[in-house]
């Protein structure tokens, strides 16, 4: 004859599911702290899911638009992009506009313009999956009045290059750092594209 006998059964007492809860009365889960508690855990949550979601944004000044979008568009093939929805509320990306090689800019000597440039102005275009590039004007004439493309951050020229790289179009890298080439569009026009470091 075979006895089968539950030893754990016996070792163990049976405990209520809840025994292994810590005694935490509802009341004061429910309470007025405890709502406020949950509410700023829940805002917590849904801040980092949007800061974590929002595409890295690259920003090149260029002498001009309508040059630069045949390039990005046409030579290079990027994908138009939605602005992203952080450059909507007065979101400002600091450029170090205060240690800017005054070369880099354009003189507009003669004009004297109020305007201000708006987080959603220029170009937008999809550089990677969750990489954009927001092209503005801004920068000033090359030597032989080449379109300057001038960036602040090395991962963005990088990325640029990578790209003409891809497409197999003919560049020469002047400066590894800071990151300077030149290549040339479909009309023969020589463009730079230049990091400014600062």
């Amino acid at each position: 004859m075979i006895l089968s006998v539950d030893i754990i059964s016996l070792l163990v007492p049976s405990l209520p599911p809840g025994a292994f809860l810590p005694s935490l009365p509802l009341d004061s889960l429910f309470s007025t702290q405890g709502i406020m508690v949950m509410l700023l855990a829940a805002y917590a949550v849904a801040m980092w899911m949007f800061l974590t979601s929002a595409p890295k944004v690259h920003t090149i000044m260029v002498s001009d638009l309508e040059i630069a979008r045949q390039f990005y568009e046409g030579l290079l093939e990027l994908s138009a992009a939605e602005v992203p929805l952080h450059y909507y509320y007065n979101y400002e990306q600091t450029l170090g506009v205060a240690s800017i090689d005054p070369l880099y800019l354009s003189t507009n000597t003669g004009t004297t313009s109020t305007t201000q440039l708006q987080g959603t102005d220029g170009l937008w275009y999809q550089l990677r999956k969750n990489t954009q590039l927001h092209v503005i004007s801004g920068a000033s004439l090359g030597q032989k009045n080449r379109q300057r493309h001038v960036c602040f951050d090395h991962d963005c020229v990088e990325q640029v290059l990578m790209r003409v790289q891809m497409r197999r179009l003919k560049y020469k890298v002047r400066t590894q750092k800071p990151l300077n080439f030149l290549v040339k569009d479909l009309e023969g026009r020589v463009i730079e594209m230049a990091e400014v470091s600062n």
